[in-house]
């Protein structure tokens, strides 16, 4: 049964949208955004299947209604886009978990010249942070703050050099995960040879350094988990054919994490995406990538991140698209110390969606989709295998 004060909502937004006049086009700068919609998962908070669940259940619906504003105009080559959202979600069972989204951006894309150009903003987001490696039924906001900027320089008609700056904090409500609370901070160097046929190739240095403001108690020990990490990456956009792109950014990484021994881990890393896109109404994806990736634990220090995914779009007609993901990636721990088992620690997660996508008009969007997500777990490591199933439905609309 729906909350008393969501279901009135909930029929009117849709009734709204159904009836929306054509209004602000999407030439328009400033949209009045508004939107609802309706969720159900049989594992919201991802049990394993070996161990009893929150409250004698596993399966939860809620309701999210938004709103906000969206402005987006260029004044000669300068773009401005703004977004200001807030949402309310409401939960059947789970109340503990209601909470209030909020998406707050700004961004200014310049131009100066014909030789320099890049972007300068900021964001706020606040969101439930997913359950799949979080235990618990308390309710666990997460906050991200986001800086950036950077700049291109076309010094040449076939070369350009890139620089930029990047820094995001993450801050978690709960406080059993406020040891994952870390500021990151980035800076890019970036060499690229532009060639005549529109790919791209360039060589791209990074530094990561990330501090975390709560040290870890371990026993008697506080520990604190901060990071260096360098990357020396080739970076690819090769339009293989007129409907075949491939996107690469593959190198060397090297991450020191010296919260327990050493903490050094090095070694190839990066991401290949392909899309290929024939004449016709269907467009196919694929990616692969290695990663590494920090873990907060008193037992193991880092992940080995192995993926691919596929996809497919099928454009059925002008108004009604159909999209069809799959997902696998298999994490691979390294322990700090042996222990019984340590010698093979790794689990593997899968996700595949199916949405449906129809709209209207051009400012009014219907959207169903089906959800499958699984994880093996690993008995060493104490992480128990689950499986979930959900469905959506929202529709918004931009006045």
């Amino acid at each position: 049964m729906l909350n008393s004060r969501v279901r009135p909502l909930a029929l009117m937004m849709l009734s709204a949208f159904a009836a929306v006049p054509a209004g602000a086009g999407p030439s328009d700068a400033l949209h009045v955004y508004g939107g609802v919609a309706y969720g159900h998962d049989d594992n919201l908070l991802r049990v394993p299947e070996d161990q009893p669940a929150f409250d004698g259940t596993r399966a939860d619906s809620w309701w999210t209604r938004e709103a906000g504003l969206i402005f987006d105009k260029t004044y000669s080559r300068q773009r401005i886009t703004l977004v200001g959202k807030l949402s309310k979600t409401n939960f059947d069972h789970f109340k503990q978990l209601d909470y209030d989204g909020k998406d707050l951006q700004a961004n200014w894309h310049w131009e100066l010249g014909n030789h320099l150009e890049g972007r300068i903003g900021t964001s706020y987001q606040q969101v439930l942070a997913p359950y799949t490696d979080f235990r618990s039924d308390e309710r666990n906001l997460r906050k991200t703050r986001s800086q950036y900027a950077e700049g291109a320089w076309r010094f040449h008609s076939a070369w350009r050099v890139r620089a930029g700056f990047q820094q995001d904090k993450y801050t978690y409500e709960a406080v059993s995960n406020r040891f994952n609370n870390r500021t990151e901070d980035a800076s890019e160097l970036e060499l690229d040879y532009l060639a005549r046929s529109g790919s791209t190739v360039g060589l791209v240095a990074r530094h990561v350094k990330g501090t975390y403001p709560y040290p870890r108690p371990v026993g008697p020990l506080d520990v604190n988990s901060g990071f260096n990490q360098d990357e020396l990456k080739a970076r690819v956009k090769w339009l293989a054919t007129g409907s075949t792109t491939i996107d690469a950014l593959v190198g060397y990484t090297r991450r020191e994490q010296p919260s327990f021994g050493s903490g050094k881990t090095s070694g190839v890393a990066g991401k290949i995406n392909a899309t290929y896109q024939p004449l016709g109404k269907m467009t196919y994806k694929a990616s692969v990538w290695r990663d590494f990736a920090p873990i907060e634990s008193t037992t193991v220090s880092y992940t080995l991140n192995k993926g691919a995914s596929i996809g497919a779009q099928w454009d059925a007609t002008a108004k009604i698209s159909v999209n069809a993901d799959a997902i696998y990636e298999r994490r691979s721990y390294s322990a700090r110390t042996d222990f019984p088992g340590s010698d093979d620690l790794r689990d593997s997660v899968r996700t595949a969606t199916l949405r449906a996508t129809w709209m209207p008009r051009p400012t009014i969007q219907v959207q169903a989709g089906l959800a499958h997500q699984s994880r093996s777990g690993s008995v060493a490591l104490g992480t128990g295998s689950f499986k979930s199933n959900s469905v959506t439905l929202n529709a918004n609309a931009q006045f």
